[in-house]
């Protein structure tokens, strides 16, 4: 082990600095540096100690970028030293910073609708992202993993060239993680991975260490992820979700073991940009059995759904060797060379955590079909409100109310006369009660209308959604329509007993006016809609109280509809018929009795032409107003309609909608989180 230098000796990197300003990297000048007490001394010694903040070492290239001098204490060795310089963490100009701030957006958006267990991941991948960011760039942290017996302590040793990691027939041989790094500035990243400086290793002096390309490695010797101590496997576990890449050893015998392929293989077959599988122990097998089991590995490999990186596409790098032997070392290290020099191992696996993480929240995010409340739903729920509420017997109604009126006004005295006592005699006839009564057990109430018509628009509006968006979407529903029979009885009531004044058309418009504000002045809704609902009955009944849907206005006396402008003239005509009636009669007494001289014929005609004509202005007259009279009901069931229309807007369709909004918002993050997804998912 002389032959092996210690971080915490030699190199002033045990506590999470590099080599002091001064001096090159790794070299020993024979000055004892226990890392932060030697930087210390070398600052007060006028040296220049090295910058450390979060674990990153600072050389001397950077410190002369920030004061714009040399410093007097930067030595030969310095100017010849060829190695890359630690940088602090470059953020990628690729997708991967956009696709995590959707993500954080994502989950931010979600907390109200998602549990914390859903999220955890997501979450889990934005801190160590965030983490990662936080540390050297320069550097590549690649982990060697493999199950008990497999060699990969061995292969440890072969790519370092020193025996660093034990190796023996004992098992388990690694307890703990070893780490060696070939150059300065990655304490950060293994304090990161909580490997102590006991623990951390450089390669010997020799062509592994000065191997350029492997200049910003960090390889990482594990326990075996089958071992039989629990604590080995935690901590196997727990750095493979930290380190850039992993390098899986396995051996002829296990390679196709169902703990490998079940428990890791397959969860991180999207990690397979950053993956090499390894045959280990090839100078086992004879002939061409070696490459018989490589393809065999390849095979398991791709049921695990892990690409292979062949014919130049990217995936896993599958390859086999003998590291006691040597064979295939070579190929290995400059396989590993490349990649580390590439400098995108990091991001390919940050790119592989959040597609990871997306895609354990896909069943949450992503509908079947185009969910959403079209028009039609909400002219359904609008159509069985305005039943709830009696809409169109109000604007019938108002109809039979406004020929009443004309017959009142119009008819002949003698036919007012016989409706008055056919009222007087019969309370229950139509014209008191406007229709017949339909027994309550004949037909819904109003509030089990109005129940299943939320119950229908919720249901039509969380078709298709993922379920907690889906519950989001009933619950913003029955909440809203916790007050909404209420709000519609008063809306019946104040309709039948509020007055309208002026036309029809002014009626409407204070109707449509009102209208829009039905969630915070339903009173004043109501109103505006008094001449439709008003006159003669309709189902305008006690929703609140769970009443029947038919039933008379309450409140107080019914508001009568406006007259048209010829209705006096009418009316003259009329009494005009009854007073030639009353002339041509009295005429025909007066010859009767004797007090006129005789003359039937002309008291006749006249008298016959009160008799006819009076019909004859009511039958015109009820010819006039019968255009005039279906238009004011219709518009009276216009304004009742659109009035518990608004009411039903404001408190279920309105929130319902808030909720598809939001969930419209987080698809589309989602999707801008998938946009660029390295693994397809």
């Amino acid at each position: 082990m002389t032959a092996v230098t210690d971080e915490n000796q030699g190199n002033g990197t045990a506590a999470g600095g590099g080599p002091q300003e001064g001096e090159a990297p790794g070299k020993d000048d024979g000055r004892w540096d226990d890392g932060l007490i030697a930087r210390r001394a070398a600052a007060v010694d006028g040296s220049g100690g090295a910058d450390s903040a979060g674990g990153e070492s600072r050389t001397r290239g950077r410190g002369r970028s920030r004061t714009g001098s040399p410093s007097a204490a930067v030595s030969a060795a310095d100017e010849d030293d060829v190695r890359p310089q630690v940088e602090a963490y470059v953020p990628s100009g690729g997708p991967l910073p956009t696709r995590l701030d959707a993500l954080r957006e994502l989950v931010g958006l979600s907390r109200a609708r998602l549990d914390r267990d859903t999220l955890t991941e997501a979450g889990r991948v934005l801190d160590e992202a965030a983490a990662r960011q936080r540390l050297s760039s320069r550097h590549t942290v690649v982990a060697i993993a493999g199950a008990t017996g497999s060699g990969k302590s061995t292969l440890f040793n072969a790519l370092a060239g020193a025996q660093i990691s034990d190796t023996g027939l004992r098992r388990p041989t690694t307890s703990q993680p070893i780490a060696c790094s070939w150059t300065d500035g990655a304490a950060g990243l293994l304090d990161r991975l909580a490997i102590p400086g006991r623990l951390r290793r450089r390669p010997h002096p020799g062509p592994a260490a000065s191997d350029e390309a492997l200049q910003g490695l960090v390889l990482v010797d594990l326990p075996d992820h089958d071992s039989a101590a629990t604590a080995h496997r935690d901590q196997v576990d727990r750095v493979l979700a930290l380190v850039d890449a992993v390098i899986w050893v396995v051996d002829p015998e296990k390679y196709a073991d169902a703990a490998l392929h079940e428990r890791y293989l397959r969860p991180l077959a999207g990690h397979a940009e950053v993956t090499f599988v390894v045959l280990n122990q090839i100078d086992r097998l004879p002939g061409e059995a070696a490459e018989l089991v490589l393809d065999d590995l390849r095979r398991l490999l791709d049921e695990d759904g892990m690409a292979l990186g062949e014919h130049g596409e990217p995936g896993a790098t599958v390859m086999s060797l003998s590291a006691l032997t040597g064979d295939g070392v070579p190929e290995l290290r400059e396989l590993v060379g490349r990649f580390v020099q590439d400098r995108t191992a990091a991001t390919r696996r940050l790119s592989a955590d959040v597609d990871a993480a997306a895609a354990r929240l896909r069943p949450v995010y992503v509908a079947e079909g185009r969910p959403g409340l079209g028009e039609r739903a909400r002219e359904e729920f609008t159509d069985r409100l305005a039943e709830a509420v009696g809409a169109a017997a109000a604007g019938q109604a108002a109809e039979r109310e406004w020929r009443r009126n004309a017959g009142r006004a119009c008819g002949t005295p003698w036919l007012r006369l016989w409706r008055w006592y056919e009222s007087r005699g019969l309370p229950g006839s139509l014209d008191r009660m406007g229709q017949a009564l339909t027994p309550p057990e004949e037909e819904l109430t109003a509030r089990q209308r109005v129940e299943q018509a939320v119950r229908i628009v919720a249901d039509d509006a969380a078709d298709g959604l993922p379920a907690p968006w889906a519950q989001a979407v009933r619950e913003a529903a029955f909440t809203g329509a916790k007050g909404l029979p209420e709000a519609l009885d008063e809306l019946a009531v104040n309709a039948g007993a509020g007055p309208a004044k002026g036309s029809g058309k002014s009626s409407g418009k204070k109707a449509g006016k009102s209208s829009g504000n039905a969630s915070d002045k339903t009173s004043e809704t109501s109103s505006g809609t008094a001449a439709g609902a008003s006159h003669g009955g309709g189902r305008a009944g006690s929703i609140g109280r769970g009443g029947p849907a038919t039933g008379v206005p309450l409140g107080g006396r019914p508001a009568k509809p406006p007259r048209p402008k010829w209705w006096p003239a009418a009316v003259l005509v009329q009494a005009s018929m009854t007073l030639i009636q009353i002339f041509g009669g009295l005429w025909l007494l007066g010859q009767i009795v004797g007090v006129l001289e005789p003359g039937l014929v002309t008291p006749a005609l006249i008298m016959l032409a009160g008799v006819v004509g009076g019909p004859l202005v009511e039958w015109s007259c009820a010819a006039a107003i019968r255009g005039p009279a279906r238009r004011y009901g219709q518009d009276a069931e216009r304004r009742l309609r659109e009035a518990a229309a608004a009411c039903g807007r404001a408190r279920v369709l309105d929130p319902v909608s808030a909720e598809l909004v939001r969930y419209r918002e987080v698809r589309e993050r989602y999707a801008a989180v998938t946009e660029f997804s390295t693994t397809g998912r």
